[in-house]
């Protein structure tokens, strides 16, 4: 021997427990991402496209008219997600505003691979996430401001109330209200050609 020390060896790493979806080692973990749907959009007709039964989405009358009011403007901007069977999953407003408008056709997302408790959720969270996110409401007035008088503020969805509301219009300075008794504190210096006495 030499006398030399072995280094010693490092201590072999166990494999790590991938908690689940809940953060429960003992929840289903998840399975191979599913492709992107939006990495491809096609084209069907609106009428193919067949309502999710049990979607618990509400949209009123005056709701439909808001959005096809919007795609009027600015066209179809969203594209519809449907399973592999033509089932809707998210769009179910817009098919009906397309509708309303006359159109034919849709772009269409299609969630391929999608099981069907991965689709029923989704149509939850598609509608739950989009109501947790909130206004910053000065900066949202600042804009409706700006856009008042150059553009048709009802199609972003809020009414002439709302807009009229949020909305702040900057004052110009008036400058120091006059008081009587301001003038108790004021000197007067007297010119000596005329006797006129003015104000220091």
């Amino acid at each position: 021997m030499t006398g030399k020390t072995r280094p010693a060896r490092a201590p072999r790493a166990e494999p790590e427990n991938v908690a689940g979806a809940n953060g429960s080692p003992d929840a289903p973990e998840s399975s191979t991402p599913a492709p992107w749907p939006a990495l491809s959009i096609e084209r069907r007709p609106l009428v193919s496209l067949v309502p999710y039964a049990r979607n618990a989405r509400l949209h009123s009358d005056a709701q439909i008219n808001q959005i096809a009011a919007s795609m009027r403007e600015w066209g179809w901007t969203q594209p519809v997600l449907v399973s592999e069977d033509g089932m809707i999953i998210a769009g179910h407003g817009r098919v009906l505003a397309g509708l309303r408008l006359g159109l034919d056709e849709a772009p269409v997302m299609v969630a391929r691979g999608w099981s069907e408790p991965k689709i029923r959720a989704y149509v939850i969270a598609d509608n739950r996430l989009a109501e947790t996110a909130t206004w910053d409401r000065e900066m949202l007035g600042a804009e409706l401001a700006e856009l008042r008088d150059a553009f048709d503020l009802t199609l972003t969805g809020f009414t002439a109330g709302e807009i009229d509301a949020m909305v702040v219009t900057d004052l110009p300075a008036l400058g120091v209200e006059y008081d009587e008794h301001a003038a108790d504190g004021v000197k007067f210096i007297k010119c000596p050609a005329c006797g006129h006495e003015f104000p220091r």
